[in-house]
């Protein structure tokens, strides 16, 4: 077994964990040589923008980087995936044997696509009408189903999991919808939105908004209803309702799915994951619960917010701060909100800027009403946004 000790160790090279290894390194420049980053993908995506990719609004490259040109300078990229954490003995086990020791670690290793958990799901990707914005090697297919789409009916699915950015399921379904009527097949078409959620969004002042959209729309919606097999060659999509567990199969021309997600196996079969899977961290300080010279940040830790980039803009200044502050023997001061951000994309040049705090409320960064559909909204998600991720986020500056 191959052994490898640092000071500080960060399992997923994702948008929390560069982020977080920047804003320490930025802090503390003299740990540069301290820091292990442990993740196998050679790819690094700012998947904000394949809503856009899938819609036809934007180009699949520009959400694309190689891992090494973001890895911070100094930092030791071991790529090898994590398979065991011993926290005891202040220790993970990767893939291929090398036992990695640390003073403190920061798990960001992301949420898992459970694609396996819709029956047929797998292997209807990419045709049969199916597609799926949430892989990269299908997300293109989003685009050709809606561009080659000629009437019938279309339908988009949210389940009851966790997702990435849970605003995201409607969002391709409101391009989808804008395009339908722009290439003159909407009048031919029905738009269905079924989900396993009981409402369009958890906070009600986005929620209205999102609404009237729908009616405007005539977007029929199904709530408390998950995706459970799709039947390709038959064109069929079954849900299973959440409460009464009756199922329902319907017929479809185009789908497009929210595949379920959950904590990655390797972290909800650990020590330092809650009931839930999810690495159990306090909510405030980012701390885990248990070891306290852990952190965690991102989609997998247990923090009760949507699972955004955004949140993780505001989480990555508290894992880095606090982290030092009991490096040095210091108290804690940092902490987290539960500040989260979902640019509600509602059409071509369309956009409510949600955001909000753990208790759903409001906490809007711009002067103007943001439960609004604004084109200004819309040019920060395409064309704003994605720079101040590759230039300024992933390099600890903002």
């Amino acid at each position: 077994m191959a052994l490898k000790t640092t000071k500080i160790a960060i399992v997923g090279a994702g948008t929390a964990g560069i982020s977080i290894a920047s804003r320490i390194l930025r802090s503390a420049p003299c740990l540069r040589s301290e820091i292990i980053m442990i993740d196998p993908s050679e790819d690094h995506f700012y998947q904000p923008l394949w809503t856009l990719v899938g819609g036809g609004a934007a180009k699949f490259d520009d959400s694309h980087r190689k891992q090494e040109s973001l890895i911070p300078a100094g930092v030791t990229w071991l790529k090898e995936a994590v398979t065991e954490f011993l926290p005891e003995v202040n220790a993970v086990i990767t893939d291929k044997g090398t036992r990695v020791n640390y003073e403190y670690l920061v798990v960001t290793a992301g949420i898992g696509i459970k694609w396996d958990r819709v029956k047929g799901l797998r292997e209807s990707l990419g045709k049969n009408g199916v597609c799926s914005n949430y892989s990269p090697d299908f997300v293109k297919s989003t685009w050709e189903s809606i561009e080659n789409f000629k009437g019938g009916t279309a339908i988009f699915t949210q389940p009851s999991t966790p997702i990435k950015c849970g605003g995201a399921p409607q969002k391709i379904m409101y391009l989808a919808e804008d395009y339908f009527t722009k290439s003159g097949v909407r009048r031919n078409t029905k738009v269905k939105f079924i989900s396993g959620l009981g409402s369009i969004f958890a906070v009600r002042k986005y929620a209205e908004t999102l609404e009237q959209v729908i009616e405007r729309k005539d977007i029929e919606t199904t709530y408390h209803m998950d995706l459970i097999e799709i039947d390709g060659e038959k064109k069929q999509a079954t849900f299973q309702h959440l409460n009464t567990k009756e199922t329902m199969t319907f017929d479809y021309d185009m789908i497009h799915v929210t595949p379920p997600m959950g904590a990655p196996g390797f972290i909800a079969s650990s020590p330092i994951a809650n009931d839930a899977g999810w690495v159990d961290v306090d909510k405030y300080t980012l701390q885990h619960n248990t070891y306290k010279n852990i952190f965690s940040a991102g989609d997998s830790s247990s923090l009760p917010t949507s699972k955004t980039g955004a949140a993780i803009r505001k989480q990555a200044p508290v894992v880095a701060e606090n982290l030092l502050a009991i490096m040095h023997g210091k108290e804690m001061k940092k902490t987290y909100d539960g500040y989260t951000s979902c640019p509600l994309v509602t059409g071509y040049n369309k956009l409510v800027m949600a955001e909000f705090d753990y208790n759903q409320n409001p906490m809007e960064t711009f002067p103007v009403d943001q439960s609004k559909e604004r084109a200004s909204m819309y040019m920060v998600k395409k064309s704003l946004l994605p720079i101040m991720y590759w230039n300024g986020m992933l390099k600890g500056t903002m």
